[in-house]
């Protein structure tokens, strides 16, 4: 599609032989209209209706404008790093490298996730009413740490080198057709086409980098180069800046003093902490007992039986250490067991109901999980736009309008997983799951399920994570009595993480987080044009048309209401296809830190914001070193 340059109205008329008044009054008028085509430059935008902050606003609601500076807060990693280039495929970044960077915009946590953006290093954004294109102008006070200020040409660069790099990026921001200077602060993003509510936010997420400081040299004269790994501490904008740092063990920044957006509305309040550190460590096990050791201050809880058992400990009985629930209301997720599907024996989706058929999730939410989880039934479990049911008004018309390119069944049928927890249901489902996997041309030989080569239904289920035997070797049990064989493989998380990319796997575990304004990411989830894609997130290698068709409709919603509408549609479909085993997920978040820190009273409803939003409480930290 044509790219869409600015709508200017020409001032010439057709109408020649008047006379001059009258010439002179219609091109008056034509330029009173040309002045009113163009959009209002605005201090934020909304994907539907209208921020809630207005162009005054002093900070956001949620935070202590008051809030002391200082201290630390010790968080951790697992895994390690070996760079501090932000954008290249490969290696492993340091965790935290966003601290050092701002970005066009800023969104509020009390809003819908990403449905408002307001400006940081733009101070103004406008764009027109097809979404053709989009416009910032930066802010005159907006600097490097070095000084110097942050221009257009920096935002242009960032652009193009971040799209040239990183093959993922190159996919997510494939929309935008070009990034051109059309003031001295200003810059336009052009897109591919018009209708498209998200590029604008998308392209204000962009990192901006400095690029005198890449193209520069170091203290050495060696040449610097954004194609490749440096552990270089790299020139940032944002509120920290690296101190100190050893790769694979820890990475310290620091507050920046002279910050130059200390001030600012959307950073009043936050960002309070003196120094952040990261330590890295070998695994969740090491993980879970660092904490114990007061090795560092704050754990988000993902394992179950952590939260029931691994807290009893002296320093949560006498306070020291404070677990905490906190709701989860931003964000959906999709968690489950991934078969490659570019490996022919997963591309029957016979096969695929079968493998969920063999999932005994309620037995293992009752012996593992303390029964704490929920099943996964939707891609945006614990969300609105979740499906239920039969489809019915805005949703049943965007299905009709693909119904040649969908599952029958996505209009008589809702979606269920199978159901089981004790041995007579599993029974059960796994004599309808032999009967699928036969009709899919498989046969039991003995114990084994073989091909018509003889060959065994063989599963290799990588992981990086030791921890996963407990998920993993039950559901491996129940395979083997249909004859399928799992071979469960643990390894370090570089050579995961190579495998992941390069597509190299049968089954992994994996999760993708969704937002609750969904849009242009859904395509490096799903689309088929991302399975191909090594950086992508299409870990399944989805390829069907009706899924691509469905997002084009998430993308190009109008509303709010058509937006729910034709998230849950893609929803049902991507569910009918039965393309991944469906987990578990919780709707909290279960927290544990050391009592060292405060909190504004009003907590944004959707997220805890740690350790964004909070601050270092001397006299807290003060009880705490008493009890040791």
């Amino acid at each position: 599609m044509p790219s869409f340059a600015r709508f200017r109205r020409s001032a010439v008329t057709t109408l020649v032989c008047v006379l001059p008044a009258l010439f002179l009054i219609g091109a008056s008028s034509t330029l009173d209209d040309a002045r009113a085509a163009e959009p209002e430059w605005k201090h934020a935008s909304a994907l539907t209706g209208d921020p809630n902050y207005p162009p005054e606003f002093e900070h956001f609601r949620y935070v202590n404008p008051d809030a002391p500076k200082g201290g630390i807060v010790r968080l951790s990693d697992v895994g390690g790093f070996d760079t501090f280039n932000p954008v290249l495929p490969r290696g492993n970044p340091a965790i935290g490298l966003g601290l050092i960077y701002d970005s066009l915009t800023e969104s509020a946590l009390d809003e819908l996730d990403i449905s408002a953006a307001y400006g940081l290093i733009a101070e103004a954004v406008r764009y027109p009413e097809d979404f053709s294109w989009v416009e910032y102008r930066l802010n005159p006070n907006a600097r490097w740490h070095d000084g110097e200020p942050i221009t257009v040409d920096d935002v242009i660069w960032s652009f193009e080198k971040i799209t040239e790099v990183n093959p993922s990026q190159k996919f997510y921001y494939r929309h935008v057709t070009g990034a051109e200077k059309v003031g001295d602060r200003t810059v336009r993003f052009t897109f591919d086409g018009p209708g498209n509510r998200e590029l604008p936010h998308i392209v204000g997420q962009l990192l901006v980098l400095p690029k005198h400081w890449w193209e520069g040299t170091d203290k050495n004269g060696n040449q610097r180069s954004i194609e490749s790994g440096t552990l270089e501490p790299p020139l940032g904008s944002g509120p920290y800046r690296i101190k100190n740092f050893e790769p694979n063990r820890f990475v310290e920044y620091e507050r920046v003093p002279d910050y130059w957006a200390a001030n600012h509305p959307v950073r009043v309040g936050t960002y309070n902490f003196d120094r952040i550190r990261y330590d890295t460590f070998r695994d969740s096990t090491v993980l879970l007992e660092a904490f114990k050791g007061d090795q560092y201050d704050f754990r988000a809880e993902n394992s179950a039986k952590n939260w029931a058992t691994g807290y009893d400990f002296p320093a949560v009985k006498d306070g020291r250490v404070i677990l905490e629930k906190f709701p989860d209301k931003a964000s959906g997720v999709m968690q489950a067991f991934v078969p490659n599907l570019r490996r022919e024996k997963f591309s029957d989706e016979r096969v695929r109901r079968a493998l969920n058929l063999a999932y005994d999730f309620e037995s293992a939410n009752k012996t593992t999980f303390f029964g704490q989880y929920k099943r996964v039934g939707s891609y945006f479990a614990g969300t609105e736009l979740a499906s239920s049911g039969l489809p019915e008004g805005k949703e049943l018309e965007i299905l009709e309008s693909v119904r040649d390119k969908i599952p029958p069944e996505v209009f008589t049928e809702p979606y269920e997983n199978p159901v089981n927890g004790d041995p007579q249901k599993l029974r059960e489902n796994l004599r309808m799951a032999l009967e699928l996997l036969q009709e899919a041309g498989w046969k039991l030989d003995g114990r084994r399920l073989v091909n018509d080569a003889g060959e065994q239904f063989e599963i290799e289920f990588l992981s990086n994570d030791p921890n996963s035997e407990r998920l993993v070797l039950p559901y491996a049990r129940n395979l083997q009595r249909l004859g399928i064989k799992l071979n469960l493989r643990v390894i370090d998380t570089p050579q995961y993480i190579n495998r992941i990319r390069d597509r190299d796997f049968d089954m992994i575990t994996s999760l993708w987080p969704q937002s609750l304004s969904p849009g242009n990411e859904q395509l490096d989830f799903w689309g088929s044009e991302a399975a191909d894609q090594a950086q992508s997130r299409n870990y399944a290698g989805i390829k069907d048309e009706g899924v691509d068709a469905l997002i084009r409709k998430v993308i190009f919603a109008k509303d709010r209401d058509e937006l729910v509408a034709a998230t849950r549609a893609l929803d049902r479909v991507l569910l009918h296809h039965n393309f991944v085993v469906p987990q578990f997920y919780l709707d909290v978040d279960r927290t544990a830190r050391w009592d060292r820190f405060g909190h504004p009273d009003n907590i944004p409803e959707f997220t805890h914001g740690f350790p964004t939003i909070w601050w270092w409480d001397e006299e807290k930290a003060a009880r705490v070193e008493q009890k040791k």
